[in-house]
């Protein structure tokens, strides 16, 4: 097996516990929905948000999903002048035997500006 990482972002309505909260349930069942992640597999999960999100922690969403075993650390992401504003950005990291091609990237909401060309991408729409 091996450590591969997903990465995934959303924007998120406004700077509130429970917005931030619904953004991060959303974007992390997306996440492991798609590339059928197990729970157990996980080894960590890193979570930034850009400055304007200060209102609760990410991880605490995490928590309120059961996933009290997993590692989780917040931070804020730099900020750089034009940045998407009001983003949470999340990468999991798990245990696979997939290669890192396999990996579904997901970007939601306004994050669909963040998506490199050439990935394997999930949008709001539903395609990869």
């Amino acid at each position: 097996m091996w450590c591969r990482g997903i990465r995934g972002a959303i924007t998120v309505p406004e700077n509130k516990k429970e917005a931030i909260g619904a953004a991060t349930k959303e974007l992390l069942q997306k996440m492991i929905k798609v590339n059928e992640v197990k729970i157990s597999d996980i080894a960590c999960i890193l979570f930034t948000t850009t400055s304007d999100l200060n209102a609760a922690f990410p991880a605490a969403a995490a928590r309120e999903l059961g996933w009290t075993q997993v590692p989780l650390l917040c931070g804020h992401e730099m900020n750089v002048p034009g940045s998407l504003p009001s983003c949470l950005r999340v990468l999991v990291l798990f245990n696979t035997d997939k290669r890192n091609e396999e990996m579904v990237h997901v970007y939601l909401g306004g994050a669909v500006t963040l998506r490199d060309e050439g990935e394997r991408i999930w949008q709001d729409d539903g395609k990869k």
